[in-house]
């Protein structure tokens, strides 16, 4: 039986998130923090987190994303627990573009910003340029930028329109998409919801990478629809129809 635990879980996360935060905040003041120390502190967060809600995560496809290429990872968007889930199923070095509300938190906006996350600040287009200058350098460093094309969680599963910014963003650095379907989260916390179900079984799976320039080898500056419509129909092709 599915048992709600919001409480529990709530408690549980904020500790985690305290633990991996607080020393990174310390790490970046005193000048030793580096990119390894903070994949190992993301991996053992998420790795908690996950153990917590007692999630089964199979995950699918990892032979299509080779070592030693970064991509732009483009993904659905489903819960919370997206995040988590996705640091432990790509098991690679991967930063998110988050959204300007994340940073507002005390102390774990200091930690993101240390550890490589990019604040994506949709109202202000300045800043927004700004984020995805430091996601391109960031990519051609060799971590790999993860990015919800749909701008936010969607609340019944089905996909949302298509924000640009990830898309521009790998025609302009040449970096392959990566598309990622990730199926099951909505259950264990739905968007917006208030209750946590514990045990339930979660699917990633990994399609093979969209060169974007490839689909069309026009200007950077442009967006083909094609390029989205490619990436789209790779996370649908692995979500419950």
């Amino acid at each position: 039986m599915v048992r709600g635990v919001t409480l529990w879980h709530l408690a549980r996360a904020i500790g985690e998130t305290a633990r991996a935060s607080a020393p990174t905040v310390v790490d970046g003041l005193i000048g030793r923090l580096t990119p390894e120390l903070c994949d190992r502190r993301l991996d053992v967060w998420s790795r908690h987190l996950l153990e917590q809600a007692r999630i089964e995560l199979r995950v699918e496809g990892l032979q299509n994303a080779p070592p030693g290429e970064a991509f732009v990872v483009m993904s659905n968007h489903q819960s919370l627990y997206d995040i988590p889930v996705m640091f432990q199923a790509l098991r690679r070095r991967v930063r998110m573009v988050a959204k300007t509300e994340l940073f507002k938190i005390p102390g774990w906006a200091q930690a993101m910003r240390l550890a490589g996350f990019v604040e994506l600040d949709r109202r202000d287009r300045e800043k927004a340029i700004a984020s995805l200058s430091h996601a391109e350098a960031a990519l051609r460093q060799g971590t790999n930028i993860w990015i919800a094309p749909e701008g936010t969680r969607s609340r019944d599963g089905a996909l949302l329109p298509f924000k640009k910014g990830g898309f521009h963003l790998a025609r302009s650095t040449g970096a392959r998409i990566l598309p990622v379907s990730i199926d099951g989260t909505r259950r264990a916390l739905s968007a917006h919801g208030r209750r946590v179900h514990d045990g339930v079984a979660v699917r990633v799976t990994v399609s093979s990478p969209i060169d974007p320039r490839a689909v069309d080898p026009g200007s950077p500056d442009r967006v083909p629809e094609e390029l989205i419509a490619a990436v789209r129909s790779a996370i649908t092709a692995h979500l419950p129809s």
